[in-house]
Order: structure tokens, then sequence, then C-alpha cells
């Protein structure tokens, strides 16, 4: 699956548009990770476990995308653009989305 965040593929055409796909997750915040978080807050610094959660979140939420083009029989997705929102004080939604194609 070739993925891309323009609207087209080097060297290749699209020939057909399967439409939008999106894949997304929702993420709640861990105690033990705030806790560790208002430390560094003080101290000043990458918070860690919190890259390491929205890492993870994007990942999944792009293989979600990934498999339902996927199962639209797509060749590639363009355009992917991924948003954030808060959902609660302590949830965070990861959507990514783009449009499936099929290329020549």
């Amino acid at each position: 699956m070739i993925l891309s965040t323009t609207d087209s593929v080097p060297d290749r055409e699209v020939v057909e548009t399967l439409g939008l796909v999106r894949g997304n997750t929702i993420r709640a915040r861990h105690l033990g990770k705030d806790i560790m978080a208002v430390l560094r807050n003080v101290v000043g610094g990458e918070i860690a476990e919190y890259t390491k959660l929205m890492s993870e979140s994007r990942e999944q939420a792009m293989d979600r995308m990934v498999q339902r083009a996927e199962e639209l029989g797509a060749d590639a997705i363009v355009a992917i653009r991924f948003t954030t929102s808060m959902i609660m004080s302590q949830a965070a939604e990861i959507l990514v989305y783009g449009t499936a194609v099929k290329l020549r």
C-alpha cells in the first residue's frame, strides 16, 4: 500500500478513486503516566510517556485506515491528513483520513 500526503503518486497515474477511508482511535491517559508527566513538567523536557502514547495511537489509526483501503482493493491512499481532538479531559481521539485510489 502506497501512502502519500500529496494528491498524487510520482510516476503513477490514478485511474480510479474508491473514496474516503479513515481510521481512528481514542486513548485515555494513565494515572501513572500522569504522575510522571507532572514531575517532568516541573523540571522541563519531553514527556516521553505521552509521546509514546500518541505515536502508538497514530500507528493504530493508520493501520485501521489501511485495512479499510485494502478491503476496497486500493493500491494507494493519497491526500492523507491527521487530526486530533479532545473527547474529554482524560482522552483524545486521533483520526487519519485520505482518499483510496487505484493506480496504473
